[in-house]
């Protein structure tokens, strides 16, 4: 196999640079991808960094991955050389457990392989989409659907699916009321999302600014949460609230915008614990539940109706050399929405 060649984190406390790896040879099952975009996941961010502990370094990050079949297995039967394809957040799982046979293998209770900053079942450790190829198992590939450009996709592969399979599973109906908190990578999927499924989509921001992004992405109605009386006038409101904000802030405020047997859906992680009151719950029958991203079955499913419905990620595409400026970006909320790479750039380098 060709060597690889890719952009890493060395340590923690270092910028990303070029790095060069080997990809395996193409086992029955595998598909080899010349990767073509790859979007940037502000957990990118926290990994690359070594936030969230246990980093592995040296860290070619890069869960968004988009390109085109370049090589197959003998084995797969579902895509040939040349079909455009992606890979996201995971690239295994143990195929065994009740979680994998249901198609939820992200929530795999051996836990799932993520795609980079992970360990394959050998070890050996692996690699994301910051790179000119992959080489995956044929079972962890989706198929990009036509119709959606390749750079605007690549983001479904993880906020697509973090935002598209909450809202499908805790029961949005055409005509819902949903609101969703934060318009940042995630909150921008969630408004388009949950506009195409038919509800009235309220956006709820600290930043007043963006007010007209909001209408624009296809919401409703928006209201500036750094305004008290906002929290009075929207009080038992809603029937899904998807919060997207790894900042931290107060649940308890916003589980009292549910309506009775509504649902706050967290998606953002912040990174100290919430205090968390019975009141705001047992009052109106309320729930708090959370969500990851989605199986592979269930991703594809996204993928689809994406297509179906004319929604893609707004991007900034930027090449290879731009990440440490793009990471810096992110940090400070100048994107909008979702930074891709243009793996061209990283092999003209």
């Amino acid at each position: 196999m060709p060597t690889t060649h890719a952009y890493s984190a060395s340590s923690a406390k270092a910028a990303l640079g070029p790095f060069t790896l080997e990809r395996r040879e193409p086992r029955p099952q595998d598909v080899l991808i010349d990767i073509q975009y790859c979007g940037v996941c502000h957990s990118d961010i926290h990994q690359a960094r070594d936030e969230w502990g246990g980093a592995i370094f040296p860290m070619v990050p890069g869960h968004e991955i988009v390109g085109k079949v370049s090589q197959v297995g003998s084995a797969v039967t579902d895509f040939k050389v040349g079909d455009s394809v992606g890979v996201g957040c995971f690239v295994d799982s143990c195929r065994e457990c009740p979680p994998c046979l249901q198609g939820d293998e992200q929530y795999c209770e051996r836990g799932m392989v993520s795609t980079y900053n992970g360990r394959q079942r050998d070890g050996t450790p692996t690699y994301g989409g910051y790179s000119t190829r992959i080489t995956v198992d044929s079972k962890y590939v989706l198929r990009i659907p036509e119709g959606i450009p390749l750079e605007r996709a690549a983001p479904l592969l993880c906020a697509g699916i973090t935002t598209y399979s909450p809202l499908r599973h805790y029961g949005l109906k055409p005509g819902g009321k949903l609101a969703v908190v934060g318009l940042g990578g995630l909150g921008h999927m969630g408004v388009k999302l949950g506009k195409a499924m038919g509800a009235e989509v309220t956006v709820l921001s600290t930043s007043p600014s963006k007010r007209d992004d909001a209408l624009a992405l296809g919401a409703t109605h928006f209201a500036a949460t750094s305004d008290k009386k906002t929290f009075k006038a929207l009080a038992n409101q809603f029937d899904l609230i998807l919060d997207t904000v790894s900042a931290p802030h107060d649940y308890n405020a916003y589980l009292g915008l549910l309506k009775l047997d509504g649902t706050m859906i967290l998606v953002g992680v912040p990174e100290a614990p919430t205090p968390l009151a019975a009141f705001p719950l047992v009052m109106k029958r309320r729930k708090l539940g959370g969500s990851l991203i989605g199986g592979i079955r269930e991703t594809q499913e996204m993928l689809d109706f994406c297509a179906k419905h004319q929604v893609a990620s707004d991007v900034e595409v930027i090449p290879i050399q731009k990440i440490n400026e793009a990471y810096e970006r992110m940090i400070k909320g100048d994107v909008r929405y979702r930074f891709v790479i243009d793996i061209a750039s990283l092999k003209q380098a």
